[in-house]
């Protein structure tokens, strides 16, 4: 079995919306995320997560505190993953539809409000409360334990 694989997410508001994005390339699923992906050794997380926003978006982040850890895997095969989230805020840039991730595994991004966010599928379950409630800041980071990988 290999080991983990290690990401960081963020969950940015802007205007009150939270940024999504579908990392599924050619419409593969409906599953909408937090921007952001795969860790480099050598990098900080804040630093993997600037990199990561910027090649899927186009946008230039402030990294704020860390709100979550969530594990996720397959059960059919080895892969398990363990997503660390951090609050961030939109230093730079501007969301553009035009705009290309270079690794062709973005290719939709909006911003949603949290009823909009609710009518969508999306992961991690906890995402509505740690975009538009409190319980990320005021009581620490959260933790989803180990569930199954969603498609």
């Amino acid at each position: 079995m290999r080991a983990p694989r290690l990401a960081v997410r963020a969950i940015l508001r802007h205007q009150g919306r939270l940024l999504l994005v579908n990392a599924w390339p050619d419409g593969q699923s409906d599953l909408w995320c937090a921007p952001g992906g795969g860790v480099e050794a050598g990098q900080s997380l804040p630093d993997n997560l600037r990199r990561e926003v910027r090649e899927e978006c186009g946008l230039e982040i402030a990294v704020g505190i860390p709100c979550l850890v969530n594990e996720f895997h397959d059960p059919d095969n080895d892969f398990h993953q363990v997503d660390i989230y951090f609050h961030a805020e939109i230093t730079g840039g501007t969301l553009d539809a035009s705009w290309r991730d270079p690794a062709g595994v973005v290719t939709r991004r909006r911003l949603v409000t949290a009823a909009e966010l609710r009518a969508l599928r999306y992961k991690p379950d906890t995402l509505p409360e740690l975009a538009f409630g409190a319980s990320g800041i005021a009581n620490g980071a959260l933790y989803d334990p180990l569930e199954p990988i969603i498609r």
